[in-house]
């Protein structure tokens, strides 16, 4: 009896034992998260929920922090927290991690190299801050790790070949750094994409298109005049080559077990990366059963509802409209998602989240506190204060980097084919995120302007495309420089048309004046202060991209590099050019009869909405 009794005693021990040490432990990692929040800057309390000691074993959970059953935190998610600071080298002191996702916030200083500590980390996001100096060679003990995201920030230096040894990372993204040196050829770095490294101009390798100093010249295939050996050499290449390349697609597209951090029956969203799933319940409770009190936009695709999570999370809810033919369609519509779920960058609004049922199709966004060009633009109608002109040179650019990303970064590329005012959107501080291309169409690089069924919105759509239906990435650019105009005049689409006189079209009487230098008469009257090198920059490059021929119009990378102060003294000077040749056609040309006219834009007369749902 007395056996028992001791063996009894000694089970509780062991048990107040493993307890207390699974408090004391999640109570020394929650100070280092309370440590790590009081150097932080973050706006509207957004780390309320961060208090007293204990993450884990806490009346009040924090927020967006998970812990497992014995009382460690294993996943801390503060994508698109708006933090700003520095990241905290204590974090590798959280020995269970297995998810560190801090993307999309203004991050600056160093990636910690104590982060190689964390032995159970699968899941690393660090991507769209402004994190610099290198890439710590110590992420290569990181052995569990399936996913490093990097892109988008300002790191340097070469790429560590103890990446390339890591036995299960299977998706890497550096694009948009200033690395340099040559990429590794081994591990993931052997089946990554070239837009995994693009905009790294130092970088080297047989990944992209720069070759490393020194390396033998690249030669193509030598041709083989045997008929018939060639015909089944190249059928048999042809074969490998697209079951590899399925392969590959198949493992882009249906990530691993491993991305389900967070049991379903403890937390109905279910994490894929950063694509979370959520139930029609939630978001119905989300935004008052989809009250009109909540709605905040609308178009051809349906409606768009502010909704609040039970955490206090702000969101857009995109519900889409659905035909009857298409209900049920559900392999196309996640199909697109998943592409769409692969563009990240800074000036892209980024899917959150989806909600599907037999009879529904939900997008879900990070809410935008200001809205969208379109909405502060209105705003100053009714008395409040006006964008400064350095706020809406701000917005070009940004909105020009996001477009730039879609057409010549993404894999595959996509056209956004509806960009206008109100779909560049603005966050906290007023950054452009270009928003609603969530099921815009990707490009058919073996069909490049593929006839479609017009979508967009008339006053913004390319006369090549209204025409005739044929899109390309050019289209966008059209849009976008119509976009620039509403920036300058402060009117929407369809007031673009009455600035001018009534026997002018719009853009004729832009370039006229222009070419008088009386740019000051369409400026927005609520624009007090402006700078004018600045309105005529935009002007030059919003003319610039609402060319006529498609061809003329620029690339939206060399859009960035204009307004970034490269290259648009030359291109303006061949602007002008075409002018006088266009002037001097004109005059050669015979008479038409009265009602003919040649401008391309005579379809600003009504702003109607094309769009449907994508």
């Amino acid at each position: 009896m007395q056996s028992l009794h001791r063996q009894g005693l000694q089970c509780w021990c062991l048990l107040l034992l493993c307890l207390s040490n699974g408090v004391r432990a999640t109570v020394e990692e929650g100070k280092i998260l309370i440590d790590w929040k009081a150097q932080l800057e973050y706006p509207n309390d957004k780390l309320r929920t961060w208090s007293g000691s204990d993450p884990c074993f806490n009346t009040n959970p924090w927020d967006q922090v998970s812990c497992d059953p014995d009382g460690f935190v294993i996943r801390i998610g503060l994508g698109s927290s708006n933090l700003t600071g520095t990241l905290t080298p204590e974090f590798g002191q959280i020995k269970r991690l297995n998810s560190l996702i801090l993307s999309d916030n203004h991050f600056n200083g160093s990636i910690p190299e104590a982060l190689g500590d964390l032995s159970e980390l699968i899941f690393l996001d660090l991507s769209n801050n402004y994190l610099s100096g290198s890439i710590p060679s110590t992420l290569g003990n990181l052995t569990k790790l399936n996913v490093l995201k990097l892109n988008n920030n300002h790191l340097s230096g070469s790429i560590p070949i103890e990446l390339a040894a890591l036995p299960n990372l299977r998706d890497i993204h550096l694009e948009f750094n200033n690395l340099s040196g040559r990429i590794p050829i081994s591990g993931v770095f052997g089946t990554a994409s070239s837009s995994n490294f693009a905009g790294n101009p130092l970088l080297c390798g047989d990944q992209i298109a720069n070759q490393c100093v020194g390396d033998p010249p690249r030669s193509s295939s030598t041709s083989i005049s045997i008929g018939p050996i060639i015909g089944g050499a190249l059928g048999g290449i042809v074969f490998l080559a697209s079951v590899g390349g399925l392969c590959f697609w198949c493992k882009r597209r249906h990530p691993s077990d491993a991305f389900f951090d967070v049991p379903a029956e403890e937390d109905t969203r279910v994490n894929l990366g950063q694509l979370t799933r959520f139930t029609l319940s939630q978001l119905k409770n989300a935004t008052e059963n989809f009250s009109s009190r909540n709605e905040i936009g609308r178009g051809g695709f349906g409606i768009v509802y502010k909704g609040v999570l039970s955490d206090g999370t702000q969101l857009a809810i995109k519900r889409l409209k659905l035909e009857s033919r298409s209900i049920g369609n559900e392999k196309q519509f996640q199909t697109e998602v998943e592409i769409i779920s692969m563009a990240s960058h800074r000036n892209l609004l980024r899917l959150y989240g989806l909600c599907t049922t037999p009879t529904e199709r939900l997008l879900v966004y990070p809410y935008m506190a200001n809205r969208s060009v379109s909405f502060q633009l209105k705003k100053t109608d009714h008395g409040a204060p006006a964008m400064t002109c350095q706020m809406r040179k701000r917005i070009a650019l940004g909105a020009a980097k996001g477009l730039a990303y879609l057409h010549e970064q993404c894999n595959p590329k996509i056209i956004h084919r509806d960009v206008k005012a109100d779909n560049i959107l603005l966050d906290d501080e007023f950054e452009a995120v270009v928003g609603d291309f969530g099921l815009a169409k990707p490009i058919d690089f073996k069909n490049t302007h593929v006839t479609t069924a017009i979508r967009g919105t008339i006053g913004h759509i390319a006369p090549e495309y209204m025409s005739s239906g044929k899109s390309s990435e050019k289209t966008d650019v059209y849009g976008y420089g119509i976009t620039l105009l509403q920036l300058i005049t402060g009117q929407s689409a369809l007031n673009l048309s009455r600035l001018a006189d009534d026997d002018v079209m719009l853009l004729d009487w832009v370039r006229k004046l222009e070419k008088e230098n009386n740019v000051e008469k369409m400026i927005d009257p609520h624009l007090k202060e402006y700078n004018m090198n600045d309105i005529k920059e935009l002007l030059k490059v919003a003319l610039l991209c609402t060319e006529n021929n498609p061809t003329s119009r620029p690339k939206m990378s060399e859009v960035v590099n204009m307004l970034e102060g490269e290259g648009l003294e030359e291109r303006w000077a061949e602007w002008e050019q075409r002018e006088v040749q266009r002037n001097q056609e004109a005059l050669d040309m015979p008479h038409l009869p009265v009602g003919w006219n040649l401008d391309s834009n005579s379809s600003f007369m009504q702003a109607l909405e094309l769009s449907g749902p994508r």
